[in-house]
């Protein structure tokens, strides 16, 4: 399964870089299939095939997004460390790395205390608050239940909780520095976020996963969707399809914070944007997913994430992984209360922690 996963990510990001305009597909719940240079479908039957949809995936969410910096962005992480705190269970350190070669990302750094060899290590991405960002999963915010790289360090792992640009420390603007989107800005900075965690040597480097709530509940998926080396995944309160948000209403995913591009180009309008949820999800395949979704979500429609869900499992069934694809649907509203925390911590047990 390891080597199957890999093979069919590295194909699919080996590939993308050379595409040209990649084919627009109408229907992104209908997965197993890809278009031939001619425009005409093919059927999708073995796991070697699916990579060519990959490959089409991640490049028109490029086309949203803006294109994923290559080397020429890398640096040396000439990781900072700003303050350091000890606890009964883990060192917290706040540090500050090179993200590219005119901006220094903030974040939290947990390392346990109790060690036996290498630990897995988790990316903890925070919701909206542009005051704390960083802050909220690492405990300074007022609500506990957010507080998941805190609660994963006492779990035993490592945990990283960095700043989304112009949240907590940042004051980067992802414009200035040639992004056409926040959202690509900000997966460049959780990729540089793993960097640091795969060149700590507390760090089992094939074991790191990404949690995140909210804002980072999808920035989970869209770094996962660029990285590889993220072998497991969890999403609270993240996402839904395109044309179930806010009834087809686009305008709160356009915003400079955001993609700008699906208002500029694509003129909000579902039909029109080149990628949708079902596709990331199927992206992540073989890689273990699990999609926490409340049912009484005020900004992402559960049943948007239910159409997510049943449109990606037939990549998972076709990778041989039909049980690294999970879904939770908590009666509450747009948060991450401890019996559902219980869920996604004990997803991340079960494929980190082997």
């Amino acid at each position: 399964m390891k080597r199957l996963a890999l093979l069919v990510i590295a194909a699919g990001l080996a590939t993308v870089a050379r595409a040209a305009e990649p084919p627009f597909y109408p229907d992104k719940t209908k997965l197993l299939i890809w278009r031939d240079a001619d425009g005409k479908e093919q059927p999708i039957t073995k796991a070697e095939d699916w990579p060519k949809r990959r490959e089409h995936i991640l490049a028109n969410m490029q086309l949203v997004m803006g294109p994923l910096p290559g080397k020429e962005k890398k640096v040396p992480l000439d990781v900072k460390v700003i303050e350091e705190v000890k606890t009964d269970q883990f060192i917290r350190r706040k540090i500050s790395f090179a993200a590219e070669k005119d901006d220094r990302v903030a974040a939290y750094l947990f390392i346990p205390l109790e060690r036996k060899g290498k630990l897995p290590a988790v990316l903890c991405l925070h919701p909206t608050d542009r005051v704390l960002g960083k802050g909220v999963p690492a405990g300074f915010g007022a609500k506990p239940d957010r507080q998941y790289a805190v609660h994963l360090a006492e779990r035993g792992y490592v945990t990283l909780a960095p700043d989304y640009p112009a949240s907590g420390d940042s004051t980067c603007d992802p414009y200035k520095l040639g992004y056409a989107s926040a959202t690509m800005k900000g997966i460049w900075n959780h990729l540089r976020a793993v960097d640091v965690l795969v060149s700590l040597p507390e760090v089992d480097a094939e074991r790191v996963g990404v949690i995140g709530h909210s804002l980072g509940g999808h920035n989970s998926l869209f770094v996962a969707a660029f990285d590889p080396r993220i072998k497991c995944v969890v999403s609270n309160c993240g996402f839904c399809s395109f044309p179930t948000y806010m009834k087809g209403d686009l305008k709160g995913w356009s915003h400079d914070g955001y993609m700008p591009r699906l208002r500029t180009v694509y003129d909000l309008k579902p039909e029109k944007v080149p990628f949708d949820f079902p596709e990331v999800v199927a992206a992540l395949a073989p890689r273990p997913f699990l999609a926490s979704a409340p049912l009484k979500d005020h900004n992402f429609d559960v049943q948007g994430v239910k159409d997510c869900i049943k449109a990606a499992k037939p990549v998972y069934e076709l990778l041989g992984a039909g049980d690294r694809l999970s879904a939770n649907y908590p009666d509450c509203a747009h948060d991450f209360p401890e019996d559902v925390r219980k869920v996604a911590y004990e997803w991340l047990d079960r494929w980190l922690k082997k």
